[in-house]
């Protein structure tokens, strides 16, 4: 038996949602797990980039054995029914830049936990499938929509379990995601946070994700403009990101442009606007990381509604 399932990108936090925001978006990661016939052939994992753009290099450096991320997570799912995986051959088609801020990693567990369930005849519902993820994962902020699809605020629990509200994004508000052509691995840009910050930073960021999710609701531009602040993680994340204050500066003034945030960890960005000229975005954000010797990708797109599907 052999099942696929396509996962979208996703990128977490939005500024001020640190670790519990995530919106899913329309880049596409497929995970096939096909049980083979051979006794004793074991895991076998197999990484194709889909893009004729992605630099097959990038996967040199991901674990294909036990020690990856997908076995991780099926090995969870199979030891949650006293089973253990065995003869199974696992493709993943990658079309999510790899270490870009985009949930690469998120979506391929979740590709693997979701066609792990159906070969097993879906012993796990929603609930356990994002507390498994989120497990692996280590937060729930990528993993959530990667499974649920759209907007979406999420919290790991005490007992594991992960509590959500998914929240509809306005139509008309365009997200421009911005890649650069480098890689920044997510335990480095986690390596530069405090352990502990200032109680001022804690409070402005609790009143700022208020601000945020109270925007999207009601479709406030002006109050997402003011919204989309941090003081968590992007202002030590930025000496990361070359270019990053510049292509935040060059916006913060712009009508139209209701915010720029480093997408999850980084380096790639996001721009928020609203009737605002998206090449004029593509050509300011190229510019600026042309000066810094950094090519770039940048993308119009809209929020993924339909999360992880088995096809």
């Amino acid at each position: 038996m052999k099942v696929s399932v396509k996962v979208p990108a996703s990128s977490a936090n939005i500024g001020p949602g640190f670790d519990c925001l995530g919106i899913a978006l329309p880049i596409y990661n497929t995970i096939t797990i096909e049980e083979t016939v051979l006794p004793g052939t074991g895991i076998e994992i197999n990484l194709m980039a889909e893009d004729e753009s992605m630099d097959e290099r990038a996967f040199e450096n991901i674990p294909k054995d036990e020690n990856s991320l997908i076995y991780k997570a099926v090995e969870l799912l199979y030891n949650s029914i006293g089973q253990e995986p065995s003869e199974l051959r696992i493709n993943v088609s990658t079309q999510i830049p790899i270490a870009r801020g985009l949930g690469s990693s998120a979506s391929i567990i979740v590709g693997g936990l979701l066609a792990a369930n159906k070969l097993l005849g879906n012993p796990a519902d929603e609930t356990a499938l994002l507390a498994i993820a989120t497990e692996v994962e280590g937060h729930p902020d990528n993993v959530a929509p990667a499974i649920l699809g759209g907007f979406v605020l999420s919290s790991r629990e005490n007992d594991g379990t992960v509590s959500y509200c998914k929240l509809d994004w306005p139509e008309d508000w365009d997200i421009t995601v911005c890649i650069p052509d480098y890689q920044l691995a997510t335990d480095i840009a986690r390596s530069v946070l405090p352990s502990e910050v200032p109680m001022s930073d804690a409070v402005f960021n609790a009143k700022h994700l208020a601000m945020l999710i109270q925007a999207v609701n009601t479709k406030d531009e002006k109050l997402m403009k003011l919204a989309l602040k941090d003081r968590l993680h992007q202002p030590y994340r930025e000496k990361l990101v070359p270019g990053m204050k510049e292509i935040m500066d060059a916006f913060i003034h712009e009508d139209g442009v209701l915010g720029c945030v480093l997408s999850g960890a980084g380096p790639s960005m996001l721009i928020i606007s609203h009737k605002y000229d998206i090449d004029k975005i593509k050509s300011t954000v190229k510019d600026i990381w042309e000066k810094q010797n950094i090519k770039a990708d940048v993308r119009a797109l809209k929020v993924e509604k339909q999360g992880a599907v088995i096809e």
